[in-house]
Order: C-alpha cells, then structure tokens, then sequence
C-alpha cells in the first residue's frame, strides 16, 4: 500500500524558507520520479516541482522557478522541497506524490499534505 507522509510546513514570513520532507513507502521509490504539488483553497491541486527517478533532472513551474528545489534521497525513500524567498502567494497545502504512480492508476493514494502559510 502507497504511504506518503508530508512535513516541514508551517508559517512564516514574506521572504522566509521552508524545507518540505515526504516519507514514502509502499512502491520502489528508487523506480519512480517523483513530485511537489500545492493546493490552494477552492482549487485544483497543481504540479509545482518534479524530479527523475535518479534525481539528475527535475522541472519546475514558473512561479517558482529560482526559489523552489526539489531533491531525493533514494537510501532513504524520501524526497525534499527546498522553499526560499516565500511568497504571501505560495500559501497552499503542499503534497508529494508519484507521477507516474498517478497515471496507473488515478486513485492511487496521497497523504495528508503540509501546511505552508507566508504571512507578514
């Protein structure tokens, strides 16, 4: 059974950062490329960050292209978003999942998301 388990979220200033963690377990991580997305409320969860399955290529959305880094830890199962230079706009629910887990099968599960709030 896929199990992703978010943190690191939290409120924080204008111009702060944030590092996000997932714990994942349930599928070979070391197969998969993995990804961030965000929630905003009232809205459709969107793909902020992805990365490879060997970590050596990710991709990112405009908005936060610059300020974001996505990261892996293949020993560990777990992958990583580096947040600085916060926006009061990149307020959200965040949440990691598999694309390609996704695209098997569109009910695959997903965790409980984290928390991030930019507030002055």
């Amino acid at each position: 059974q896929v199990q992703l388990v978010e943190s690191g979220g939290g409120m924080v200033q204008p111009g702060g950062s944030l590092r996000l963690s997932c714990a994942t377990s349930g599928f070979v991580f070391i197969n998969n490329g993995m990804a961030w997305y965000r929630q905003f409320p009232g809205k459709e969860r969107e793909l902020v960050a992805q990365i490879t399955d060997s970590g050596q290529y990710t991709r990112y959305v405009e908005s936060v292209k610059g300020r974001f880094t996505i990261s892996r830890d293949n020993a560990k199962n777990m992958v990583f978003l580096q947040m600085n230079s916060l926006k009061l706009e990149d307020t959200a629910v965040y949440y990691c999942n598999a694309p390609g887990l996704l695209v098997q099968n569109p009910n695959s599960p997903w965790g409980q998301g984290t928390q991030v709030t930019v507030s002055s």
